[in-house]
């Protein structure tokens, strides 16, 4: 039977003789290479292989990693981002190796230590430099050959290296198969998305590159003439198109696995729609998979994302049939509630099916929202656009067809139906401009909208606003809503607009911009007047009951050029907004936790651990009356690894903790934390020193411990029982009165509500992580130890989990917690305890050891004069403003200003932001503690 892999080479014929003849005219080496083992925990051992090449009498700068006897193996050539080198690569390119294939890195031209002009991935440049790594690679008595001068061979990468994947797969028939990440389809699309040139993204891949010097020279005469016009020419859009894999859809004919980022205003979703669609067509397989981060930062599941590409390239490089490359489309999702079966912090929604950007699509009535009054319009999770914080949007009255069955209802006043237009101006020199999307901020603000907060600003009388009365049921979008509009501008100008859409809560308090993502549009003349359909920025979010769906379009927007000119727009409504449900698309069930089945063994382990403790106890210390009211104090604790005289998990440790304290202990992996609690809960002895609490010596089995509540590695619950049942189980297990176990007031503090009544296997991680908690603080103890208490939260369950941790101690009670979330640790701690290979390196206040004061970093494009520092430090409600080492930046200390504020002033001082976010103080103050430790 003729392989999947086999069937497309035969559909692909080959030029033969051609690439190896090609080989011959290389000027191969310059020197001699050289091979280097690469350190690896196991066999096989990994070598890797320098060499210069030379491609035209240009230097390329390639490493070669192979590992394991002499068979014959297929190749990966794995392409690096921007700005980067083939270092950059490295890691995954060893792992590949130790897999059994042959993969070859290398850094593109003007990167890393090769020579040469950067050309944007030009056909005659940097892709045919692939096309002789894929000769050389046919030399190799290493490389699996399907012909003369033919290797079997795949291409990844990201970003820069997607590209030039995608290219490849279409200049040269010798690829087999690629798994392009995070990259672009149509380069000129992503800088110039419907003719609006995207300044601030242009801006950054000319300085990351090295500068406009280091380009190809029409590249940089075209980057200048569109930065100083703000509008892209016909010649600028025809020399990015034709670099771009889009040139070439008819010819990418292999197995394709695209992989592109939800926090992404870069290379957005629609790249790898266009992608799927174009290489679909040309009858190779193709799967599609939305990572959680992107360009704007987040998490780029790196494991999960080469573990993905591994796949794919075994079953059509290996050619092993029996390997799983995973569903045709795959989504991440970051929190949530599933009623059916549990969600965890991140899992993967699937499709057998990929189903575009507009499946399922339903109709969201719209409204006109008052988008010319109210105040300053800047936003930090509360107000926005345009509506002063604390009060509710000015929905005002609309239409009252509701035709759609989401659950979006009409007024119910009786008032007529109001004509949804809106008038609002572009000001001269399209100053101030909105914020949506900082490019370059690595996730500062798209990250705030994954914590259910998020900062926007939309100033008043530059904006229209459309707004949904309140759902009645939750609406997941996946993929690209879209409206029609009528625009029209005045002296017969374009209309530069900007789109987006805003999760409202119900109070009107706090919007949320999904990944910071906005959708530019240019309305020419004759396109106004008459209704047209606008597409938004492709999303993966849930819009809870209750909340409402925002539609603005804005005049500016920070990242991109409008026009300097004045105008007047008006924007009607000309429709719904029809949202893409993608009903196809199912989120995992979360499998059975290995507690299910592993909770009545290891009952009965703890239960023999204990007879058998309770045999070996020796005589108990007295009691310290002087620590009567301390909650824990340690002193020269000591703990060797197991069969080991002088390594030590834990050395000469002390520390002291008081009532109404919330102690962060801290450390990197290794650094004796968890070892310590072990001890501190009786589950381990020391070798030395003593742990005393509330002046008891702490023994396996001491009665003190009856006073302490852990969590620790997670908890075993029954799921096919309440939360409330599971709750009187334990407490009955623990033989104490029922009237001892305060559930109700540790109910309170854990805020499960109604959800108590439930089956736990309904419950989401985060209120089963709720629920252990609520089970640590049963009997009110009055030292609670929680390690790692926020592990598979997404951002808004771990905010709730530190009020949890906040509202306990309250009381007067103690609270340690073990973290390696800092930014947590930070905002709900009192002291901490921080250690380093089993040793104190500090401990006292989280103030005494960050530094005071409440921190902001602004990054800048250009560096800051001193004396706009000056002006910025002497703005109301600031305490200071200092400018950064490296003078692109400015600290700022508020001193009753908010950050939006801060935004709003810096955009009115014409200050060149990138990047607004709080500076880690304890980030900083750790690192420095652990590399000073290990100097």
């Amino acid at each position: 039977m003729e392989t999947p892999t086999a069937r497309w080479r035969r559909l692909l014929p080959r030029t033969p003789g051609r690439w190896a003849a090609a080989v011959a005219a290389l000027a191969v080496l310059v020197g001699g290479g050289t091979w280097t083992a690469v350190a690896d925990d196991g066999p096989p051992a990994v070598q890797r292989e320098d060499r210069m090449l030379r491609m035209d009498g240009v230097p390329i700068d390639t490493s070669f990693f192979t590992s394991g006897g002499s068979g014959k193996r297929p190749a990966v050539l794995i392409g690096h981002g921007f700005g980067g080198s083939k270092n950059d690569v490295r890691a995954q390119a060893e792992k590949l190796a130790a897999d059994g294939y042959a993969v070859l890195t290398w850094s593109a031209r003007g990167f890393g230590r090769s020579g040469g002009k950067i050309s944007l991935n030009d056909p005659a440049g940097e892709v045919k430099d692939v096309s002789r790594l894929i000769d050389w690679l046919a030399e190799r008595p290493e490389v699996e050959l399907d012909g003369k001068g033919d290797p079997r061979v795949g291409l990844t990468g990201a970003s820069y290296g997607g590209a030039v994947s995608l290219l490849a797969a279409g200049h040269d028939r010798r690829v087999d198969a690629i798994a392009p990440v995070i990259t672009y389809w149509n380069l000129a699309d992503a800088l110039f998305p419907d003719g609006v040139f995207k300044k601030l993204w242009a801006g950054i891949f000319i300085t990351s590159g090295g500068g406009c010097e280091r380009f190809e020279k029409q590249l940089c005469a075209m980057y200048e003439r569109v930065a100083v016009s703000g509008k892209p020419d016909a010649a600028a859009i025809d020399l990015l198109t034709e670099r771009s894999p889009s040139a070439v859809a008819d010819r990418i004919k292999v197995p394709s696995l695209l992989l592109q980022g939800q926090s992404d205003s870069l290379f957005p979703l629609g790249h790898a729609d266009a992608m799927q669609k174009a290489i679909s067509a040309n009858g190779a397989p193709v799967s599609v998979d939305w990572i959680s981060g992107g360009h704007d930062g987040g998490d780029n599941e790196t494991a999960r994302v080469e573990g993905r590409v591994g796949s794919w390239f075994d079953r059509y490089l290996k050619e092993e049939t029996g390997t799983d490359t995973g569903p045709a489309f795959r989504v991440t999702r970051t929190g949530g509630f599933d009623s059916t079966d549990g969600a965890a912090m991140k899992r993967g929604a699937t499709s057998d099916t990929y189903p575009g950007l507009r499946s399922g699509g339903r109709e969201i009535p719209l409204r006109a929202g008052g988008g010319t009054s109210g105040g300053a319009g800047a936003t930090a999770g509360t107000g926005g656009t345009g509506t002063p914080a604390g009060t509710a949007p000015s929905a005002g009255t609309g239409t009252s067809r509701d035709s759609s069955g989401t659950g979006a209802s009409a007024p119910s006043d009786g008032t007529a139906a109001s004509a949804s237009t809106e008038t609002f101006r572009n000001p001269a020199g399209a100053a101030p401009p909105a914020i949506s999307a900082v490019p370059g901020v690595g996730g500062g603000l798209s990250q705030l909208s994954s914590l259910g907060v998020g900062l926007s600003l939309d100033f008043p009388g530059q904006f229209a606003r459309f707004e949904s009365a309140p759902l009645a049921t939750s609406v997941h979008v996946t993929g690209t809503p879209t409206v029609r509009v009528n625009v029209k501008a005045t002296e017969g100008r374009d209309a530069v607009l900007f789109g987006k859409v805003y999760d409202v809560s119900p109070d009107g308090r706090q919007q949320v911009l999904p990944s910071q993502l906005v959708a530019p549009y240019r309305i020419t003349p004759d396109q106004q007047g008459k209704p047209v359909e606008l597409a938004l920025p492709a999303v993966d979010h849930e819009f809870d009951a209750g909340h409402r769906m925002r539609l603005v379009f804005s005049a500016t927007d920070l990242g991109y050029a409008s026009p300097a000119e004045p105008a007047t727009y008006t924007v009607t409504a000309d429709g719904p907004l029809t949202v893409p449900t993608a009903p196809g698309v199912k989120t995992a069930a979360a499998t059975l936790p290995w507690w299910t089945w592993g909770l009545p063994a290891a009952a009965l382990v703890i239960a023999a651990g204990l007879l058998l403790t309770a045999r070996r106890r020796t005589a108990t210390p007295a009691p310290d009356p002087e620590l009567t009211d301390v909650p824990l104090q340690i002193t020269g604790l000591s703990k060797k690894y197991a069969k080991s005289v002088d390594r030590y998990a834990v050395r000469d440790l002390s520390f002291r903790v008081e009532k109404g304290q919330v102690l962060g202990l801290l450390g990197p992996n290794g650094a004796g934390k968890t070892t310590t609690l072990r001890m501190l809960m009786g589950l381990i002895t020391p070798d030395e020193g003593e742990i005393r609490v509330f002046g008891q010596a702490i023994r396996p089995g001491a009665p003190v411990l009856s006073r302490v509540g852990a969590f620790v590695e997670g908890a075993g619950f029954l799921p096919h029982l309440s939360g409330r049942a599971n709750l009187d189980l334990y407490w009955q297990a623990t033989g104490r009165p029922a009237e001892d176990a305060h559930i109700e007031e540790a109910l309170e503090i854990a805020g499960l509500g109604d959800a108590l009544a439930r089956a736990v296997r309904t419950y989401s991680q985060g209120m089963r992580q709720r629920l252990a908690i609520a089970q640590a603080m049963l009997g009110m103890p009055d030292l609670l130890i929680l390690d790692e208490p926020t592990n598979g939260l997404d951002p808004p369950q771990i905010r709730e989990m530190r009020d949890v941790m906040i509202r306990y101690a309250a009381g007067g009670r103690t609270v340690i917690v073990s973290s390696h979330l800092l930014s947590e640790v930070e905002q709900s701690c009192t002291h901490l305890v921080v250690m380093d290979r089993g040793r104190l390196v500090q401990a006292g206040p989280v103030a005494e050891i960050t530094g005071s004061g409440d921190m902001i970093l602004v990054t800048t494009a250009e560096e800051v004069s001193e004396p706009l520092a000056e002006k910025v430090a002497a703005l109301p409600g600031i305490g200071s403003a200092v400018r950064t080492d490296d003078g692109r930046g400015l600290l700022v200390r508020l001193d009753g200003a908010t950050t939006a504020r801060l935004v709003t002033d810096l955009v009115r001082l014409d200050v060149p932001v990138t990047g607004v976010g709080p500076h880690r103080r304890l980030e900083d103050a750790f690192l420095t503690l652990i590399s000073g430790g290990a100097a």
